[in-house]
């Protein structure tokens, strides 16, 4: 399927999928796009994704980005879905050790400037996996950040150069529990201790009572995405 074919059919679907189950979403995308992946961060959206996949297309590729600075908690509930499912996620990893990248930019480098350490340990090792795909699946919200707000069910990636599929754009975040509680999925138990949003140890902080959820990423600075989805 040539750039002008994907396009016709994205705009054809966009409308058409609006409405359409996650599953469904899934399923559709799967069968015209065999060659694509899931993009894993292990939070609570994710794991919903996760668990629809198991049912639906057991042998799709799951990534995620291993920046070598997620909580332990992070790391334990990915071995406890690969134990779970008894699948194994892809591990995707930066070019740069923290050592070397302490050695070219600094120590702490997501204390001074956090948009170039997560174009490093995120963006660049996200552009090199997707690369090899002609499709990938996340799990963004629509609700999640005002630069989420426009997301559809399908669209095209520009900034990466393939079609993209948000099955749960529409979602809220009580959907998401409401699914998690009455699958009994495995989840990230720092969702219980206030981190709504969960991304690197470092430049993640727990929300407090009346904050918008994400507003413990990348605290004290003007940033509110890591460069992966804007």
């Amino acid at each position: 399927m040539n750039l002008l074919e994907k396009e016709a059919l994205i705009r054809d679907a966009a409308e058409t999928l609006e409405s359409e189950s996650p599953e469904h979403i899934l399923r559709w995308a799967i069968e015209r796009f065999p060659n694509i992946t899931f993009a894993c961060s292990f939070g609570a959206e994710d794991v919903v994704l996760v668990d629809m996949l198991q049912k639906i297309s057991p042998s799709t590729d799951i990534f995620y980005l291993d920046t070598d600075l997620h909580f332990k908690e992070t790391y334990e509930t990915r071995d406890r879905l690969e134990a779970h499912y008894g699948l194994k996620f892809v591990r995707v990893s930066p070019k740069l050790t923290l050592e070397q990248q302490a050695e070219q930019h600094g120590d702490e480098l997501w204390k001074s400037e956090p948009t170039a350490c997560c174009n490093i340990r995120k963006v660049e090792p996200l552009t090199n996996i997707l690369g090899k795909y002609e499709a990938w699946i996340t799990g963004i919200r629509r609700d999640q950040a005002p630069t989420r707000a426009n997301a559809k069910k399908i669209e095209y990636d520009v900034k990466f150069g393939l079609v993209k599929f948000n099955p749960i754009a529409n979602w809220t975040s009580e959907d998401v529990w409401n699914y998690i509680r009455e699958h009994n999925l495995i989840y990230n138990p720092l969702h219980d201790q206030y981190y709504p949003s969960i991304g690197c140890e470092k430049c993640t902080r727990q929300v407090l009572p009346g904050e918008d959820p994400r507003a413990g990423r990348w605290s004290g600075f003007e940033k509110t995405e890591c460069g992966l989805h804007k």
